[in-house]
């Protein structure tokens, strides 16, 4: 079996590169460890995470605004069951789908795990034991990752669990205890508290989404305590014990005084995500980790010309999106081309209700490097479109560059803030101006007038409407 391109992993980054290899004409394989092709995001990560986030914010409203909007029902009842299975099936849907583009791009597929023989051999063996040796000019590693136990709290999969038996759970918790508070651990988070579950979240950071910009954290942490979370922020986490039918956590305040001592039937651990690298047998070719990843350059090329790595298991953010354009960069330098990624406009988004997205530099970033900055802001109390839907709460965040106006960062969080940054990823694409957007006529009523707004309040300091 000889190919020209061989990818390992299916996952957004692995499929996306074998696609586009196959159109530009590359003999391509793919192998995947297991039955189901979409890796983490397909499988147990973005996708079946969304399906329940939707499910569960229509059980939030059924129980809470639609009086308000004048839909009389009785009193809502959570299925988890239900919600499960329909979760189930929405992973299956996006799953053939992508078994179906790779009949469709002529992609061969082998199932079962890969591992280096030499830089142009890979063994694949299935779970039976059987072996089969692929022979391929170029290979593109895009392996993923993997949940980070603590140290001290490995996953049990009962009562210490990670995101993936998180979307799998039998029943709604009464207590959901949540170690991290950043992108999966509030996601899964306001899901159970949506549902039902009281919730509360222990952060080591003094910000929910640490890796955002610091005003988003700060809102996001408002709604949380709306939804009735209660919030440990700036707390190291020293024990996390399963009693049996319960699950006690020991935290104390990093600046010091009083431990906390927590009582759940469930606790999440989702403080991260870590390079999945196991069983490729880099050993063999000579390729040495970096903090667990996988080391390349520019080109995404590891010390063997031949070989590539993408996504989860190089640097920069684990992102599903980033993991594509990579994909893609890697198969259009295979033909010749000349693409490229600018890293600081992937954006990245949070899909709680409201949802928060951000793409550019955030404000403590701008600090830290010195650079003079403008900050607009408009809330989404003021927006008509939000009053209409009764979506009120967050606000978007405009950083432009003092003296050019350069947009440099947009942050949002509000109804449909993941589908909006995206003008601000394309505003920033092309340089333009915090004025630029401004002048640029935005339908009424929407919310991407939040953006005009914020623009305008960047610009002169002159929202129209606040």
């Amino acid at each position: 079996m000889q190919y020209n391109v061989t990818v390992i992993g299916s996952g957004p980054g692995g499929y996306v590169a074998a696609i586009r290899c196959a159109q530009l004409g590359f003999k391509t394989a793919i192998i995947e460890k297991y039955d189901t092709l979409g890796g983490t995001c397909l499988n147990v990560g973005c996708i079946p995470s969304k399906a329940l986030l939707d499910s569960s914010e229509h059980f939030h409203n059924a129980a809470h605004t639609f009086k308000e909007h004048g839909v009389e029902i009785s009193e809502p009842k959570a299925n988890i069951s239900q919600m499960i299975k329909r979760k189930a099936g929405v992973v299956k849907a996006n799953v053939d789908g992508i078994a179906f583009l790779m009949k469709k791009n002529k992609i061969e597929v082998h199932t079962g795990t890969g591992s280096f023989v030499d830089k142009n051999t890979i063994k694949v063996t299935a779970k039976d034991g059987k072996e089969t040796l692929v022979t391929t000019e170029k290979v593109i590693i895009a392996t993923g990752s993997k949940p980070t136990p603590l140290p001290f709290a490995p996953f049990d999969k009962k009562r210490i669990i990670s995101s993936t038996e998180a979307l799998e759970l039998k029943e709604i918790p009464k207590h959901l205890i949540v170690i991290g508070g950043g992108v999966i651990g509030m996601e899964l988070g306001s899901v159970y508290a949506r549902i039902g579950s009281k919730v509360t979240v222990v952060e080591f950071l003094d910000n929910l989404i640490p890796t955002m910009d610091g005003t988003m954290g700060k809102e996001l942490a408002k709604v949380a305590k709306k939804l009735g979370m209660d919030l440990f922020l700036g707390h190291k986490v020293t024990a996390v014990d399963n009693k049996g039918k319960e699950v006690l956590v020991k935290a104390e305040p990093k600046s010091g005084g009083a431990a906390v001592e927590l009582k759940g039937d469930y606790c999440l651990v989702s403080i991260g995500r870590r390079p999945y690298t196991e069983g490729l047998g880099l050993d063999k070719i000579g390729i040495d980790l970096d903090k667990g990843k996988i080391p390349v350059d520019d080109h995404l090329r590891t010390k063997l010309d031949n070989i590539y790595a993408i996504g989860d298991v190089v640097r920069g953010a684990m992102l599903a999106h980033k993991a594509e354009e990579e994909g893609v960069m890697v198969a259009e330098q295979l033909a010749g081309q000349k693409p490229h990624i600018n890293y600081l406009l992937i954006p990245g988004v949070v899909y709680t209700w409201p949802e928060v997205a951000s793409v550019g530099y955030t404000e403590e970033q701008l600090k830290e490097l010195g650079r003079a900055y403008k900050v607009g802001n408009f809330p989404y109390k003021a927006l008509g479109r939000a009053r209409a839907s009764m979506d009120l709460d967050g606000l978007v965040k405009v950083l432009a560059d003092k003296s050019t106006d350069e947009i440099l960062g947009m942050h949002i969080i509000g109804a449909r803030a993941a589908d909006m940054i995206a003008a601000g990823v394309t505003a920033m694409e092309y340089r333009a101006s915090a004025e630029d957007v401004s002048r640029m006529s935005h339908a009424h009523p929407t919310y991407m007038e939040a953006v005009k707004e914020a623009c305008l309040a960047a610009t002169a300091n002159r929202p129209i409407h606040m």
